[in-house]
Protein backbone atom coordinates (compact mmCIF):
# COMPACT_ATOMS: atom_id res chain seq x y z
CA UNK A 1 0.00 0.00 0.00
CA UNK A 2 3.06 2.39 0.44
CA UNK A 3 4.03 2.06 -2.77
CA UNK A 4 0.39 3.13 -3.92
CA UNK A 5 0.65 6.39 -1.51
CA UNK A 6 3.85 7.51 -3.22
CA UNK A 7 2.75 6.73 -6.54
CA UNK A 8 -0.65 8.60 -5.35
CA UNK A 9 1.10 11.45 -3.80
CA UNK A 10 2.75 12.32 -7.13
CA UNK A 11 -0.79 12.50 -8.78
CA UNK A 12 -0.73 8.88 -10.64
CA UNK A 13 -4.72 8.73 -11.04
CA UNK A 14 -4.63 5.30 -11.41
CA UNK A 15 -2.76 4.51 -8.08
CA UNK A 16 -4.84 6.68 -6.57
CA UNK A 17 -7.75 4.55 -7.62
CA UNK A 18 -6.49 1.54 -6.61
CA UNK A 19 -6.03 2.59 -3.27
CA UNK A 20 -9.36 3.97 -3.17
CA UNK A 21 -11.02 0.70 -4.72
CA UNK A 22 -8.85 -1.27 -1.37
CA UNK A 23 -10.32 0.96 0.78
CA UNK A 24 -13.96 1.56 -0.68
CA UNK A 25 -15.33 -1.00 1.42
CA UNK A 26 -14.08 -0.07 5.11
CA UNK A 27 -14.92 3.75 3.78
CA UNK A 28 -18.93 2.60 3.17
CA UNK A 29 -19.05 0.63 6.98
CA UNK A 30 -17.82 3.94 8.50
CA UNK A 31 -19.88 5.76 6.71
CA UNK A 32 -22.67 3.62 7.33
CA UNK A 33 -22.37 3.48 10.82
CA UNK A 34 -22.10 7.08 11.18
CA UNK A 35 -25.09 8.09 8.48
CA UNK A 36 -27.32 5.40 8.52
CA UNK A 37 -28.09 5.45 4.86
CA UNK A 38 -27.03 4.25 1.70
CA UNK A 39 -27.11 7.56 0.26
CA UNK A 40 -25.46 10.35 2.36
CA UNK A 41 -22.64 6.86 3.14
CA UNK A 42 -21.83 7.35 -0.60
CA UNK A 43 -22.47 11.19 -0.75
CA UNK A 44 -19.43 11.14 2.17
CA UNK A 45 -17.52 8.46 0.45
CA UNK A 46 -17.04 10.94 -2.72
CA UNK A 47 -16.72 14.28 -0.67
CA UNK A 48 -13.47 11.96 0.84
CA UNK A 49 -12.06 10.60 -2.43
CA UNK A 50 -12.37 14.17 -3.96
CA UNK A 51 -10.29 15.23 -0.82
CA UNK A 52 -8.19 13.08 -0.67
CA UNK A 53 -6.96 13.40 -4.10
CA UNK A 54 -6.58 17.38 -3.72
CA UNK A 55 -5.01 17.42 -0.21
CA UNK A 56 -2.65 14.60 -0.60
CA UNK A 57 0.19 16.39 -0.52
CA UNK A 58 -0.49 17.27 3.16
CA UNK A 59 -0.35 13.45 4.27
CA UNK A 60 3.18 13.50 5.99
CA UNK A 61 3.89 9.95 6.02
CA UNK A 62 2.80 7.33 3.97
CA UNK A 63 1.88 4.82 6.28
CA UNK A 64 -0.34 6.73 7.70
CA UNK A 65 -2.76 6.81 5.07
CA UNK A 66 -5.65 5.50 6.18
CA UNK A 67 -5.58 6.90 9.53
CA UNK A 68 -5.62 10.47 7.10
CA UNK A 69 -8.37 8.91 5.14
CA UNK A 70 -10.29 7.67 7.79
CA UNK A 71 -10.60 10.83 9.59
CA UNK A 72 -11.14 13.01 6.19
CA UNK A 73 -13.77 10.29 6.06
CA UNK A 74 -15.48 11.23 9.33
CA UNK A 75 -14.85 14.87 9.27
CA UNK A 76 -17.49 14.10 6.07
CA UNK A 77 -20.12 12.45 7.75
CA UNK A 78 -20.18 14.76 10.47
CA UNK A 79 -20.86 17.53 8.90
CA UNK A 80 -23.41 15.49 6.28
CA UNK A 81 -25.08 14.68 9.67
CA UNK A 82 -25.45 17.94 10.91
CA UNK A 83 -26.80 19.39 7.58
CA UNK A 84 -29.08 17.04 7.84
CA UNK A 85 -30.16 17.59 11.40
CA UNK A 86 -30.52 20.91 10.39
CA UNK A 87 -32.60 20.02 7.44
CA UNK A 88 -35.30 17.11 8.77
CA UNK A 89 -35.44 16.58 12.48
CA UNK A 90 -34.21 12.60 13.19
CA UNK A 91 -37.87 11.38 13.45
CA UNK A 92 -38.01 11.75 10.04
CA UNK A 93 -34.65 10.20 9.11
CA UNK A 94 -35.07 7.01 7.86
CA UNK A 95 -32.72 4.53 9.29
CA UNK A 96 -31.28 2.05 7.07
CA UNK A 97 -28.63 -0.25 6.77
CA UNK A 98 -26.74 -2.25 3.83
CA UNK A 99 -27.60 -5.33 3.80
CA UNK A 100 -25.51 -8.41 4.44
CA UNK A 101 -26.74 -12.18 4.05
CA UNK A 102 -27.22 -13.58 7.06
CA UNK A 103 -29.49 -12.74 10.29
CA UNK A 104 -25.91 -12.51 12.44
CA UNK A 105 -25.40 -9.15 10.59
CA UNK A 106 -28.98 -7.91 10.87
CA UNK A 107 -28.72 -8.53 14.57
CA UNK A 108 -25.53 -6.64 14.99
CA UNK A 109 -27.04 -4.13 12.69
CA UNK A 110 -29.58 -3.72 15.35
CA UNK A 111 -27.26 -3.58 18.03
CA UNK A 112 -25.18 -0.79 16.68
CA UNK A 113 -28.45 1.29 15.80
CA UNK A 114 -29.12 1.30 19.65
CA UNK A 115 -25.94 3.56 19.43
CA UNK A 116 -25.26 7.25 19.69
CA UNK A 117 -22.91 7.72 16.55
CA UNK A 118 -20.42 8.93 19.01
CA UNK A 119 -19.89 5.32 20.23
CA UNK A 120 -21.05 3.48 16.84
CA UNK A 121 -17.86 5.68 15.37
CA UNK A 122 -15.73 3.89 17.71
CA UNK A 123 -17.04 0.71 17.99
CA UNK A 124 -16.78 0.62 13.96
CA UNK A 125 -13.12 1.74 13.80
CA UNK A 126 -12.31 -0.54 17.01
CA UNK A 127 -13.78 -3.90 15.98
CA UNK A 128 -14.71 -2.94 12.28
CA UNK A 129 -11.96 -1.94 11.18
CA UNK A 130 -9.24 -2.65 13.45
CA UNK A 131 -7.37 0.38 14.86
CA UNK A 132 -6.40 0.61 18.30
CA UNK A 133 -7.52 3.23 20.89
CA UNK A 134 -4.77 5.54 20.15
CA UNK A 135 -5.14 5.53 16.16
CA UNK A 136 -8.87 6.20 16.99
CA UNK A 137 -7.79 9.03 19.25
CA UNK A 138 -5.76 10.39 16.48
CA UNK A 139 -8.75 10.14 14.29
CA UNK A 140 -11.41 11.64 16.32
CA UNK A 141 -8.78 14.28 17.30
CA UNK A 142 -9.88 13.11 21.31
CA UNK A 143 -7.87 12.31 24.02
CA UNK A 144 -6.82 8.33 24.45
CA UNK A 145 -8.62 7.70 27.36
CA UNK A 146 -11.71 9.37 26.02
CA UNK A 147 -11.64 7.18 23.24
CA UNK A 148 -11.63 3.69 25.71
CA UNK A 149 -14.36 5.55 28.16
CA UNK A 150 -17.09 5.48 24.96
CA UNK A 151 -15.78 2.21 24.30
CA UNK A 152 -16.42 0.48 27.37
CA UNK A 153 -19.91 2.62 27.73
CA UNK A 154 -20.49 1.47 24.35
CA UNK A 155 -19.58 -2.12 25.13
CA UNK A 156 -21.83 -1.73 28.31
CA UNK A 157 -24.76 -0.64 26.35
CA UNK A 158 -24.44 -3.28 23.84
CA UNK A 159 -24.14 -5.83 26.52
CA UNK A 160 -27.24 -3.99 28.43
CA UNK A 161 -29.17 -4.81 24.68
CA UNK A 162 -27.80 -8.36 24.29
CA UNK A 163 -28.98 -9.05 27.49
CA UNK A 164 -32.67 -7.42 27.15
CA UNK A 165 -32.93 -9.07 23.83
CA UNK A 166 -33.90 -12.52 25.20
CA UNK A 167 -30.93 -14.43 23.62
CA UNK A 168 -29.38 -15.18 26.68
CA UNK A 169 -31.19 -16.30 29.88
CA UNK A 170 -30.19 -14.82 33.23
CA UNK A 171 -28.86 -17.82 34.49
CA UNK A 172 -26.35 -17.88 31.07
CA UNK A 173 -25.03 -14.75 32.18
CA UNK A 174 -22.76 -14.43 34.70
CA UNK A 175 -21.15 -10.64 35.95
CA UNK A 176 -17.87 -12.01 36.36
CA UNK A 177 -17.34 -13.19 32.69
CA UNK A 178 -17.82 -9.89 30.62
CA UNK A 179 -19.90 -10.69 27.44
CA UNK A 180 -17.15 -8.51 25.87
CA UNK A 181 -13.31 -7.96 26.38
CA UNK A 182 -11.16 -5.45 28.28
CA UNK A 183 -10.03 -2.62 26.20
CA UNK A 184 -7.03 -2.91 28.73
CA UNK A 185 -4.42 -5.14 28.05
CA UNK A 186 -4.46 -5.94 24.27
CA UNK A 187 -3.00 -2.58 22.82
Amino acid sequence: MNQLVRKARKHDKAAFQQLMEQQGKSMYKIAKAILKNDEDAADAMQETALTCWEKIDTLRKDRYFQTWLTRILINNCNAIYRQRARTQPEAFVPETWFHEEGYANAEWENFLNCLDAKYRSIIMLYYVQGFKTREIAEILEVNESTVRGRLATARKKLEDQYRDSGVLRPADFQKEKPLYGSCEGGE
